[in-house]
């Protein structure tokens, strides 16, 4: 029996060695003494007794027996050697009982390489065992800027952290990103990536060969033991469906990549409740998004309306909708749109939709969609109870149930409002706001009489940085001495609004951009931009979003068969629609109290930012810590715009970092939140109650 097994584990080495010959590739077991320069090597780390991926095993420390394996670790020598024999003995001892003796290997760029057991190796590779317990020896490489070697401290810092050891990634941060995806409630260690830091270890039972077993200091793992082997009970199962469905023979994407992708679309909860053929059928669904993973692509910003185009093809596929067949189209608020001012503009587009289309759209609504669970049970009755076809979730909250919906169900059209969102089952959309928050500095710096103007933001979130540095842009244009003194609203520190207000006004703050709409059930004149009296404020100037515009200009995508193809340059792009005054979708209104000619000039303005012969962030300008981040005559590119993580040297205040915002913000900013230059986060929304 074991002489039987061992010709067809040299089958299968043969098969491998002649690949490797006819592709021109080296036949037998890499050699680490031929791939590593011992000065690149900055110590040994002994880490222990560690069970091992076998996987991750690819080759011998020295090169005394590497020709005795092809570079699957297959035999490829003759049957009736000694070799063999002891070969076949292994494989009956595990057989009979299993191979229980540890390995001695040592591991360099987490991948192993056998200093001793290189036929224990081969014999539990060729049964398809998943590990091996083995003296680990870990080879530190000095640290460089190679990518390989930072991905690797990466790994390190990670591995110190949680003991993971089976996970692979070819990206940077890609570690970080997968210890915040497995979330868990006990987590007591710091970030990943504060440090390149190897674990440390006490040795008990030290032999000496230097082997021993490592144990770890429970305070520095940040996940239990449960949580841990539930992601590899997750890992597994995802490795073999997507193995199954073909993801071994994509090129340069490791199973470890695509494995993250699926658990940020689907949750690290719902991946560990999920069977193996739930988990297949989700793979095929994102197929599409593992054949990019290294494109590294970027949303594509759809700035203006596409323009409308007709072809017979489009008109013969188009459905033609009627009263009796209307397209069906949902949006889902967190809360009753008659106590949020930032619902209120989204439900006035809603009723836009109707007055525009009539009968041909059914604008349906959903208020109750305060959480993640109940967002997605109110998408899954939607679709499957009423046949809506077109979805538009209303907050950045809703980003994660609505990616999970949109792969559920590719056939129906799901919007969620935010900003440079890079998943391409879903479309973003959000209003370019800073172009009518320059004008609206312009007239605070204009009339403004203590040079000091207060501006208040609530989640910092992508876009509302742009926003900032756009009005206080604007109004020291038009007075070189004004400063914006800008304050938070979330902040866990932060006052009652009312007592924001009054210490802008003991500090001489004169003008004060605050939310841009007033709140129906919440009656204040504190809203758009306002002259801070004792007493009632006195509106200058409101921003508005006019969703409704928005919102036809899509249907109108829709019912014109043009979903995908009018403006979309790739189809492997994620589309965020941004549009600003230009669409409509961005306005002003003046009060009649501003001067005939100052309002004539912020008009004019208005007229040349409509028209692309004026950007509020073109031009010299010079962020907080003296850095030059536009020179004269140069528009700063969209992409910065979004993702804009620092404020204009005028402004008085800071962009607050995760760990100083109320709990209900963290949510917020987690999702959309801008990594900031000093290591906190970015962005605020005004777009969010």
């Amino acid at each position: 029996m074991s002489k039987d097994l061992y010709e067809k584990a040299k089958k299968l080495g043969l098969k491998a060695y002649r690949t490797n010959v006819s592709e021109g590739k080296y036949p037998f077991l890499p050699v680490l003494d031929d791939i590593i320069n011992k000065d690149y090597i900055s110590r040994d780390v002994n880490l222990g007794l560690v069970n091992i991926p076998l996987d991750r095993v690819i080759g011998t420390s020295t090169a005394g027996r590497t020709q005795a394996f092809a570079s699957n670790f297959m035999p490829i020598m003759e049957a009736n050697t000694e070799f063999s024999s002891k070969w076949s003995m292994l494989s009956d001892a595990h057989l009979d009982e299993g191979i229980r003796d540890p390995i001695k290997v040592y591991e360099y760029l987490n991948f192993y390489y056998v200093v001793e057991g290189n036929k224990r190796v081969s014999v539990l590779k060729y049964f398809e065992a998943d590990s091996i317990p083995a003296f680990v020896t870990r080879k530190v490489p000095k640290l460089t800027d190679d990518k390989e070697i930072k991905i690797y401290y990466e790994y390190m810092d990670f591995n110190k952290k949680t003991s993971v050891n089976f996970i692979l990634f070819t990206h940077e941060g890609c570690y970080k990103r997968l210890l915040n995806a497995v979330k868990e409630a006990d987590i007591h260690g710091g970030e990943i990536g504060e440090s390149p830091v190897i674990s440390q270890v006490s040795t008990v039972g030290d032999s000496a060969d230097g082997g021993g077993t490592a144990i770890r200091a429970e305070a520095s793992l940040i996940w239990s033991e449960d949580t841990i082997l539930e992601l590899k009970a997750a890992y597994r199962r995802f490795e073999k469906a997507f193995k199954k469905r073909g993801g071994d023979h994509l090129s340069e994407v490791t199973t470890g990549d695509a494995f993250l992708t699926f658990v940020e679309v689907t949750g690290f909860d719902a991946l560990c409740d999920m069977n193996l053929e739930e988990i297949e059928t989700a793979i095929s669904s994102m197929w599409q998004e593992f054949l990019v993973i290294n494109e590294q692509y970027e949303v594509e910003v759809s700035l203006d309306p596409p323009p409308e185009k007709d072809n017979v093809i489009t008109k013969i596929f188009s459905q033609n909708y009627t009263a009796s067949k209307p397209l069906k189209v949902a949006f889902i608020y967190d809360k009753d749109p008659s106590n949020s001012n930032w619902l209120y503009q989204h439900e006035l587009g809603r009723n836009h939709l109707i007055e525009v289309f009539g009968k041909k759209v059914s604008a349906l609504q959903v208020t109750t969609a305060k959480s993640e669970e109940e967002t997605i049970k109110a998408i899954e009755s939607l679709i499957e109870e009423d046949g809506v076809e077109v979805i538009f979730t209303t907050t950045t909250s809703m980003i994660s149930p609505s990616l999970k919906c949109a792969i559920k169900y590719p056939s129906v059209k799901i919007l969620n409002c935010s900003l440079n969102t890079s998943h391409r089952y879903i479309r973003t959309y959000y209003a370019r706001l800073y172009e009518a928050k320059f004008m609206s500095g312009m007239l605070a710096g204009a009339l403004t009489q203590t040079d000091k103007i207060g501006y208040l933001a609530d989640y910092p979130i992508y876009g509302i940085t742009a926003n900032i540095n756009a009005f206080a842009i604007g109004a020291r244009m038009m007075n070189p001495r004004v400063k914006v003194y800008l304050k938070w609203t979330t902040l866990k520190t932060t006052e009652h609004r009312d007592e924001i207000y009054h210490s802008f006004y003991e500090e001489g703050i004169d003008y004060v951009s605050d939310q841009d709409m007033i709140t129906p059930r919440k009656a204040s004149r504190k809203f758009g931009m306002y002259r801070l009296t004792d007493g009632d404020p006195e509106n200058i100037i409101m921003t508005v979003y006019n969703w409704g515009q928005l919102y036809e200009k899509i249907i109108n995508i829709i019912m014109k068969g043009n979903w995908g193809s009018t403006d979309a340059e790739s189809e492997s792009k994620p589309i965020n629609y941004w549009w600003g005054l230009s669409s409509g979708v961005v306005d002003v209104i003046l009060s009649e109290k501003i001067p005939y000619d100052l309002k004539r000039l912020v008009l004019k303005m208005r007229d040349m930012i409509i028209n692309d012969e004026f950007s509020p962030f073109g031009g010299r300008i010079i962020s907080q810590d003296g850095s030059l981040r536009s020179q004269d005559g140069v528009n700063l590119d969209i992409e910065d715009i979004i993702k804009m993580n620092w404020l204009v040297d005028n402004v008085i205040g800071s962009i607050p970092g995760l760990d100083e915002l109320k709990d209900q913000a963290k949510q917020i900013v987690e999702l959309k939140g801008i990594q900031v230059e000093t290591a906190k986060n970015t962005d605020s929304t005004e777009g969010v109650d």
